[in-house]
């Protein structure tokens, strides 16, 4: 079946900030009273939201304040670091590939609303994406498919038509369940260990071919 669209994840695949939610969830977790926090506590692939039990138990913390609380002040801190935060290179040349071939792109982010919406705003990024899906709109959120199933549908395809593009191993077990190929963008060697389940592992978007 021939590609008509490719999913884009959002966090480590069009954008390049690990550090910057790195360092998010660090001040968060300190503010807490955690000692010997790692540059990269997060466990990517999940939600903010999701990431907060385990890092509570991680570093052996307790707070007053609730799980949706604590995300939403790493949120806070990733949005006051934004001007920091980059394309992923490449991808700008990639998306414009796509639009030659008129396939058609979209978002299936885990993030909400609020945060799609600054960010978008602040990164300009309305102009590479037809449609946008965010973790609001689905009950369940990767490994499980429906955040790319009801991607597909609002772009009007089949799960088979579409192409997702991701950077952790639940975005591509999310991808397998919905019946379409992945992409995984890998940061190294090391990283792309955990990304084999992919059908094809790339390091930068000048890898990736997408035939119509």
């Amino acid at each position: 079946m021939k590609t008509a669209a490719v999913i884009f994840d959002l966090d480590g695949t069009v954008l390049d900030n690990e550090d910057e939610y790195g360092a998010s969830f660090k001040a968060v977790l300190e503010s807490l009273g955690g000692k010997d926090i790692s540059e990269y506590p997060q466990v990517g692939g999940i939600g903010v939201k999701e990431n907060w039990p385990i890092l509570l138990e991680k570093y052996h913390l307790k707070s007053v304040k609730s799980i949706e609380e604590l995300a939403h002040k790493t949120q806070e801190e990733y949005l006051s670091r934004l001007s920091s935060v980059t394309l992923k290179p490449g991808f700008e040349d990639f998306v414009a590939s796509l639009r030659e071939k008129e396939i058609k792109t979209a978002l299936a982010t885990s993030n909400g609303w609020w945060v799609v919406d600054e960010v978008f705003d602040k990164l300009r990024l309305d102009v590479y994406f037809d449609i946008v899906t965010t973790g609001e709109e689905v009950n369940f959120k990767k490994p499980d498919p429906d955040l790319f199933l009801v991607t597909a549908d609002k772009l009007g395809l089949m799960p088979a038509e579409c192409i997702v593009i991701e950077d952790a191993a639940s975005g591509i077990e999310a991808a397998r369940r919905a019946g379409m190929k992945s992409f995984a963008i890998a940061r190294d060697k090391e990283n792309a260990q955990t990304l084999k389940a992919a059908d094809k592992i790339v390091f930068a978007y000048k890898e990736i071919t997408i035939n119509v």
